[in-house]
């Protein structure tokens, strides 16, 4: 684990100065928010980047839960860009970067294969939110994107709120309008390790999952949806009861095949159209850290960092494949050219709205 000095009065070891820098003519700089057990999550606002979450072991030592870099030159050249970002316009892959809507075909930017992959290549994760801290436990960022940015049409206004509370909820709430009829899919891309980063920062294959979802979106090779919605019973991607991530993730099957791993939405089981309820639990048994995801979408994505390569981040960490597990809270992939999907279409007149909690403990 990387041992960070406490600089500035923070748990993470980063400096003010290393975030500070101009970028498209707005001011980038590095905020903290913590709670009163002494969770401390330090935030970016280029891309609302998490860059860590301090948090304690089962004896009470202090580690780095998120994979984060520690200069905003570091989080805008990352080989990840979407590091532990805000995500926009839209999460997740739209087939050819192509969709219809009223009528009208939009043409997207393929930044993954023949796909549009998180918004584009200049979508939220890499544009410099306008933040104001409210008091010690909440920050709040807004970005407004252009009618036409990154191929999708409206006016897009976003407010996304970070706060932490003392029963250790992190919670991520976003509001949105539009000025024309438009498609909205918002996520935090989260790389968690729950052991803590260090050099090399350890797979997160003993981490024990459960999660709440009887079915999941299958993917074809390029991880676009067939369209189907499939029983996840018989699979290696059924986490009704706990596994290890370990256990099934090179199982000779097409999906995991399909997705290097797990790279995967799952349908969560709702009681009722935007309920706020349980997602997802992960275990590190060795820390005895755990999370708990709750989200009001539909869906959570499943990401084990496969293809994360060795690069460096932190305070010296390094980040091989499946070192990080992410649960990115959504609509499901492709919807726009899936009808039957739940709709990510937003009209002028509505807001968007999206609570995802991510709670942390320690299990002694």
């Amino acid at each position: 684990m990387i041992n960070t000095p406490i600089a500035n009065k923070n748990l993470s070891g980063l400096k003010p100065e290393d975030f500070q820098k101009t970028v498209n003519g707005k001011a980038t700089d590095l905020f903290f928010i913590k709670n009163n057990h002494g969770i401390e999550i330090a935030v970016t606002n280029y891309g609302a980047a998490i860059l860590a979450i301090m948090a304690p072991d089962k004896n009470g030592k202090y580690g780095n839960i998120i994979l984060g870099h520690d200069s905003i030159d570091k989080v805008i050249n990352s080989p990840e860009p979407f590091l532990s970002t805000s995500i926009g316009r839209y999460d997740n892959r739209i087939a050819k970067g192509k969709f219809t809507l009223c009528g009208i075909e939009y043409t997207l930017a393929t930044n993954n294969g023949p796909n549009s992959l998180h918004g584009g290549p200049k979508g939220f994760h890499a544009v410099v939110w306008d933040a104001k801290q409210i008091g010690e436990h909440s920050l709040e960022l807004r970005y407004t994107a252009q009618d036409g940015e990154e191929g999708f049409p409206g006016k897009l206004d976003v407010l996304m709120t970070y706060s932490i509370n003392d029963a250790n909820e992190f919670l991520i709430t976003y509001k949105a309008i539009t000025s024309k009829t438009t498609i909205v899919n918002l996520t935090n891309h989260g790389f968690f390790n729950l052991a803590g980063i260090a050099n090399p920062t350890p797979t997160v294959l003993n981490n024990i999952l459960t999660i709440n979802a009887d079915l999941y979106t299958p993917i074809d090779d390029v991880c676009i949806p067939f369209g189907e919605i499939a029983k996840v019973e018989g699979t290696p991607l059924d986490f009704r009861t706990p596994h290890t991530v370990g256990e099934r993730i090179n199982d000779n099957h097409q999906q995991i095949a399909n997705g290097a791993g797990y790279d995967h939405c799952f349908v969560l089981n709702k009681k009722e159209v935007g309920q706020l309820s349980f997602a997802a639990k992960c275990i590190e048994p060795l820390s005895g850290r755990f999370m708990e995801v709750y989200t009001t979408e539909p869906g959570v994505q499943l990401y084990t960092g496969n293809w994360l390569n060795g690069f460096s981040g932190a305070h010296g960490a390094t980040f091989p494949a499946r070192s990080a597990i992410c649960f990115e809270a959504q609509h499901f992939p492709d919807t726009p050219n899936n009808p039957h999907f739940p709709s990510a279409v937003l009209h002028p007149g509505e807001e968007y709205k999206q609570v995802t909690i991510y709670k942390f403990g320690v299990e002694k």
